[in-house]
């Protein structure tokens, strides 16, 4: 205990001395800040002391709180990163309309309105425009321009600036930005709920709120979960959460539950296809084991490059979880090593980003895709993402756990019963909460259970590097009438460890359309492709490739009852066994494709 009091005491004593140097360099100031339709934000302002230059702003918008609030507390650090507060902006953190001290109603993912009519049409991109033009106006010693940054919620907050921008707005750095909740992005993944993370996501942040305050309680204090697999599990269908927990206070969550096909709730808040014309320089920064928005980093960068194919976009993807680029030191992560502090190199690449073009200092001269190669450890830089001078690759499955180049000499099928009462875990350790290591997690527990199909090569003769994206094709039969298929990509090394690379889920009733879901016909052999997110990664010399194919993740992804049903009220006995079949004969020869580096 005197250990513990000791650290805490050194680290608030750290935070206050960050604090005390913020203050004694800048003043801060708090205002509220209209927007067109009325409504008022909240903005800490901090202004450099050093009024013998003119600045330009850098904004962060938030719906975590831009606290400390109070005109004389200062935060400990302001910016993205360490490097910033000493060279010097006006930094602005606002809390987003609803949230916090600002006015206004809160919207999950606020919709774009591209064509705006009357000043009643707001959005993000109105509202960020709006504090622009407020700032520009009316704080002194500015020089006219303007960038915004953010993580992950605040992420989508500077991707939502893109769209009819401020011409002021010069530089933005969309940084694991929510982007497609449907199809990627936190709430589901190809169509598949992402149970635990949603769940506990809400109790913190979705407590109704009557009036502008600096804290929100949890949705329940009644929640208490010692471990993930077993709390999931004993809660039985998903809507018990609901009516145990939440009683309908969390408006987001039943909103998630109300909307389980890519309706229109979820194609309003799909970012994507309003980032047209995008006329500020943007840098996209991603993390390879980001277990929240790797989606969305890979897929805001092309939706740009390809409805904005002059803008000045460029994507940086490294080692990094959710965020993990902003941490001090980042050289290793779970079973990997990187042999370099990974965060640093990113951090100096985004000062460099908003120096050049809101300050016109130095130069930005990054390729137009830097990515950390994992496996090999290196930084490699492309005038393309995915790059152009790869090799498709197709691996096909085969009898005896093999993975055969060879399409012609494939053949039989695999088999293994999906049971929702006793569904696959996640990562093989307990805990209250999710691990992020999953991402990168050693797979033999999972290859051990029936229930898990592995297929592996043979011991490479040379290394072997993927950049790119990876598709499995599989062709499927089920005893049931719906089951959900995760595909693994997988490294394995000489001592045995399988460490992951990718994993990625499908609901199988989305396999032809996320809009419109089709059942299965019980025994029919059936195609179902899924798409993983993209990997830069390199299998050494001596090291296999191993895919795995499963039908459970839990309580990561929710337990698919197995028949046609919507899931968010289904009841227990809806929740039944199936015979799930991968085949890999002539005719129906399941295979993943990759793109070698040439």
């Amino acid at each position: 205990m005197n250990k513990l009091l000791l650290s805490c005491m050194l680290l608030l004593s750290t935070l206050c001395s960050c604090a005390q140097g913020i203050a004694d360099d800048y003043i801060k100031i708090e205002r509220m800040i209209p927007m067109r339709d009325g409504t008022k934000l909240f903005t800490a302002i901090y202004m450099p002391k050093d009024t013998s230059v003119a600045y330009p702003f850098l904004l962060m918008r938030t719906p975590y709180s831009c606290a400390p609030y109070g005109e004389d507390k200062y935060p400990r650090r302001l910016g993205p990163n360490a490097l910033f507060p000493k060279e010097k902006y006006i930094f602005v953190n606002q809390d987003v309309r609803g949230r916090y001290m600002s006015e206004g109603k809160f919207e999950e993912m606020t919709p774009a309105i591209d064509n705006k009519k009357s000043n009643t049409d707001v959005d993000e991109s109105s509202d960020t425009y709006d504090t622009v033009d407020w700032l520009l106006k009316n704080i002194k010693g500015n020089n006219g321009k303007a960038g915004i940054y953010g993580i992950s919620y605040p992420g989508f907050y500077a991707s939502a600036s893109l769209p009819n921008a401020h011409p002021a707005l010069k530089a933005v750095s969309p940084q694991a930005p929510v982007t497609d909740e449907f199809e990627g992005d936190d709430a589901n993944h190809r169509g598949a709920f992402f149970l635990m993370d949603n769940f506990s996501f809400m109790n913190f942040f979705d407590h109704p709120r009557t009036a502008p305050w600096t804290k929100y309680p949890p949705v329940s204090n009644k929640l208490e979960i010692k471990e993930v697999y077993d709390f999931y599990l004993n809660i039985g269908p998903i809507k018990n959460l609901n009516t145990q927990y939440f009683h309908d206070s969390s408006k987001i969550w039943n909103e998630y539950l109300a909307h389980t096909t890519k309706d229109a709730y979820w194609q309003a808040r799909n970012i994507r296809p309003h980032l047209k014309n995008v006329q500020p320089a943007v840098l996209v920064v991603g993390g390879w084991f980001d277990a929240e928005d790797m989606f969305g980093a890979l897929k805001t960068y092309e939706a740009i490059e390809k409805q904005s194919p002059h803008n000045q976009n460029r994507l940086v993807m490294g080692p990094w979880t959710h965020g993990g680029w902003e941490r001090p030191d980042w050289n290793k992560f779970a079973t990997y090593h990187f042999g370099s502090n990974t965060s640093g190199y990113l951090q100096q690449l985004e000062f460099d980003f908003f120096n050049f073009y809101l300050k016109g200092k130095g130069n930005f001269n990054a390729a137009e895709a830097t990515m950390f190669v994992t496996g090999s450890n290196e930084w490699k830089s492309f005038s393309q993402w995915p790059p152009k001078e790869t090799t498709t690759i197709t691996w096909y499955l085969d009898g005896n756990n093999r993975l055969n180049e060879n399409k012609n000499a494939v053949k039989g099928a695999d088999e293994y019963v999906s049971d929702p009462a006793s569904p696959v875990p996640y990562i093989d350790k307990k805990s209250d909460d999710r691990i992020n290591e999953y991402m990168a997690a050693d797979q033999r527990f999972a290859a051990a259970r029936p229930d898990v199909l592995h297929y592996a090569g043979e011991a490479l003769k040379k290394d072997f590097t993927l950049c790119g994206p990876v598709t499995a094709n599989l062709f499927v039969s089920t005893t049931g009438t719906d089951a959900d298929f995760i595909v693994k990509l997988i490294d394995v090394l000489p001592d045995g460890t399988q460490q992951l690379v990718r994993a990625e889920v499908i609901r199988g009733k989305f396999r032809n359309s996320f809009v419109q879901p089709e059942a299965f016909v019980p025994g029919k052999i059936t195609p179902v492709t899924l798409v993983l997110n993209d990997v830069a990664h390199t299998f050494q010399k001596g090291h296999q490739v191993m895919v795995q194919v499963q039908s459970s993740w839990f309580p990561l992804v929710d337990r698919n009852p197995q028949t046609y049903v919507n899931i968010a009220t289904a009841d227990e006995k809806d929740f039944q066994k199936a015979t799930i079949k991968i085949y890999h004969d002539a005719a129906h020869p399941s295979h993943v494709q990759v793109s070698e580096l040439n």
